[in-house]
């Protein structure tokens, strides 16, 4: 499956209610194996943003829904990235002409 790195940030009401990050986390657990993607790592971090996950999820239109899921809670922002492995790089520039 793919791989995601997002890099949340705390929205005001986020921080209002951090006392209930961790439920929320259990919570985004259960979502993102609902929608059909797998929360894998969560890291809390300093600086500009305040939270790092690494997901997985079947396609780009499955992490979508995930992460449009999350946003419209109004708890972070977030920026996704789509991630490659050192073997789908190895393949992608291997077959650059």
């Amino acid at each position: 499956m793919p791989t995601y790195i997002h890099l949340f940030s705390f929205t005001q009401q986020g921080i209002e209610h951090i006392k209930e990050g961790p439920n929320r986390l259990e919570v985004a657990k259960r979502a993102f194996a609902g929608l059909g993607g797998k929360l894998k790592e969560f890291y809390f971090v300093f600086g500009h943003h305040d939270l790092v996950v690494i997901s997985e999820a079947p396609d780009d239109a499955t992490m979508a829904k995930i992460v449009l899921t999350f946003g419209s809670l109004g708890n972070v922002r977030s920026e996704t990235l789509r991630a490659f492995t050192e073997e789908e790089y190895r393949k992608i520039v291997t077959a650059l002409p």
